[in-house]
Formats: structure tokens, C-alpha cells, sequence
């Protein structure tokens, strides 16, 4: 989305008769020019595609890349920089933000409120709530504090963290009622698995779920086997967690690897950009990304933009290859 007063430079935007000012800080030179704004991405040019999207319980259309806030408000001094991310991140469009009252212990939804004051209408917002706050009078008291630390008076989605001791009835009455109150517009689920959303689809109320967001990258590939493929039959919506994989030795793997690197090249993108491209292929799932810097978030954007190729998902299947039978759910 792009907000009013920004606008594209002429030197490196080619459809600068759209802009109103001379510069912008979010058209960027990418090596072949590729403008990573928005507004430039969701046209169609020619016989390329528009942005990719998700659209939650016939709500409106998302960019299928979001914003993840794992990990931020641990540190104080790291606040401006994590405020100003998710800011960049909405100029570009990435206006959906996901966090949970478990990060940093509510320190991540409170970076979330100062990103989005003033924005608020712009911003499609994501919350997650402790298994063990997911019914009865604690999920309400955790809702009111999630909302009293992101400043805003409603939750666009809510999710259960992760399955816990409520029953799943429990957290439905509570979804529920949070929907009633104009608390939160749509609920869903985190971490459930193949089974778990069997059960939940048995209970009464249950099918309204709008979303499972699980754990999901090309070296995890678990979900598959079955439970993306029967998100898909109920147009239910996938929302992917750490699509560049965890930090470390796994996501060194892959950032280094060279069929990986191989496609960056034809793309002139990075590593990552093919990461979350190929994490997006698919109709339906969304990626949330950590928004940790300006220029992240800008590779992150620019990620929108790649359609890999018959070619080059061939050429993934064979270095990462798809569940041949059930894995258990990864899960960090």
C-alpha cells in the first residue's frame, strides 16, 4: 500500500509517471532495476503477473509476504530500528504484521503499536495467545492486555498459539466471544497438525477457523503430505513461520546451497528472495518473514516480484525433496 505523500524516483522506478515527488527511499536498485514498491508490483506488466495474495474468511487481499516479530522487543535498543522496519514494511505494501503476547512477552506487540499509530486502517493485524490463557477469563484478560499493548481496539486475527490443556471447544466459546464483542474480526489456530485440526473440525463452530500458521521451508517440507494439501481442500489458509528456516547451521545450508544459489543467479535476487518465493508458490500460503531491518524488509518485498519456474521447482524437488509419508509437525 502505498501511503500518501511517497512517491517513486525517476531514476530507478520505470512507471514514475504514476509518482507525485521526485524520490522515494524504498525504490532501490537490485542490479537489473527491479523496483520492489508496491504500487509498481501490482500492476500488470504486460504478461506478468500481479503481486501474489492471500485472502482470509472473504476479507481482502494480501500480499502473500508479511511481517514476523519473533525476537523483537527483547531490546531497548534495538526499539527504533524494529519500529521503523514494519514501518518501511507497510509503505511497501507487507501490511499484514504478526506477533503474539509470548514475544518478548508482549514486548514484540507493543513495537507492533508504535509501528502502526496513525496506520492503523492500513494494517491487517495478527495476535497469538498462550495455550494455557485459550478460554474461559483468561483468554479475555489476555486479548484486553494484547490489545491495550498494540493501542488498538480490535484484532484482525487471532490465533491459539499452540494447542494446550482448553479444550478445543473452550477456545472456540472464547473466539467466539471476542468476535461478539468486536474484539477480534477472525480466529484461527498455530502449530496444530493433521489430526488436531480433524478434531477441531469436529467440533461445533469449528470449521470457522481461518488460518493454521505452522512452521514451513524448503528443507521442512512435512506438512505436505497431508495437512497443506487438506488446508487447500477447505481454502483454508496456510501462514508460514520461519520460511528462511531457523537461525544457524539449517539456514546456513540453505542460503548456501547451490542449486538455491544457482536460481538466485538467473533471477538476480538472493538466496532468501527464492526462499520466500518458493515458499509462496503456492496458492494459499502465506509467508511471514522476521521485518528485522530496512533492507530486509525491501529483499523481502522484492521476493513478490519472483515466479520460479517449472524448471527450478524440478530442480529444488531433487535437492529437497517432498514427504514421501507422514512426518511429524516441525515446530520451534
Amino acid at each position: 500500500m502505498i501511503s500518501p505523500g511517497r512517491a517513486y524516483s525517476q531514476s530507478v522506478c520505470p512507471t514514475s509517471s504514476d509518482c507525485a515527488l521526485k524520490q522515494c527511499s524504498h525504490c532501490i536498485k537490485t542490479g537489473r532495476l527491479r523496483p520492489v514498491c508496491i504500487g509498481v508490483v501490482q500492476r500488470k506488466r504486460g504478461d506478468d503477473m500481479s503481486v501474489k495474495t492471500v485472502t482470509f474468511s472473504a476479507g481482502r487481499p494480501l500480499p502473500a509476504i508479511g511481517q514476523g516479530t519473533w525476537y523483537m522487543g527483547e531490546k531497548a535498543s534495538q526499539r527504533k530500528s524494529e519500529v521503523n522496519a514494519l514501518r518501511a514494511g507497510i509503505d511497501l505494501g507487507l501490511t499484514l504484521i504478526d506477533t503474539a503476547e509470548m514475544y518478548a512477552e508482549g514486548g514484540a506487540e507493543e513495537v507492533v503499536g508504535e509501528a502502526i499509530k496513525g496506520q492503523r486502517d492500513n494494517v491487517f493485524l495478527v495476535s497469538k495467545v498462550y495455550p494455557w490463557n485459550a478460554g474461559g477469563q483468561k483468554g479475555q484478560a489476555a486479548c484486553d492486555a494484547s490489545l491495550r499493548r498494540l493501542g488498538t481496539d480490535h484484532i484482525d486475527l487471532y490465533l491459539l498459539h499452540w494447542r494446550g490443556n482448553y479444550g478445543l471447544d473452550e477456545t472456540i466459546t472464547l473466539m467466539e466471544r471476542l468476535q461478539q464483542q468486536g474484539k477480534i474480526g477472525r480466529w484461527g489456530v498455530s502449530n496444530l497438525d493433521y489430526e488436531d485440526m480433524q478434531a477441531l473440525w469436529r467440533e461445533e463452530g469449528g470449521s470457522a477457523c481461518a488460518t493454521n500458521q505452522v512452521l514451513y521451508h524448503l528443507a521442512s517440507r512435512g506438512i505436505e503430505f497431508d495437512l497443506l494439501p487438506w488446508c487447500q481442500q477447505q481454502a483454508m489458509p496456510v501462514m508460514a513461520y520461519c520460511p528462511l528456516a531457523q537461525a544457524g547451521r539449517l539456514r546456513s545450508g540453505l542460503m548456501n546451497h547451490p542449486v538455491v544459489n544457482a536460481i538466485a543467479h538467473n533471477h538476480r535476487a538472493t538466496a532468501a528472495q527464492i526462499l520466500l518465493a518458493w515458499v509462496i508458490r503456492h496458492q494459499g500460503v502465506i509467508a511471514i518473514p522476521k521485518a528485522a531491518s530496512i533492507e530486509h524488509v525491501n529483499a523481502n518485498a522484492g521476493a513478490l516480484e519472483i515466479t520460479l519456474t517449472a524448471e527450478e521447482r524440478h530442480k529444488l524437488d531433487n535437492a529437497f525433496p517432498p514427504p514421501t509419508h507422514k512426518l511429524p509437525l516441525d515446530v520451534v
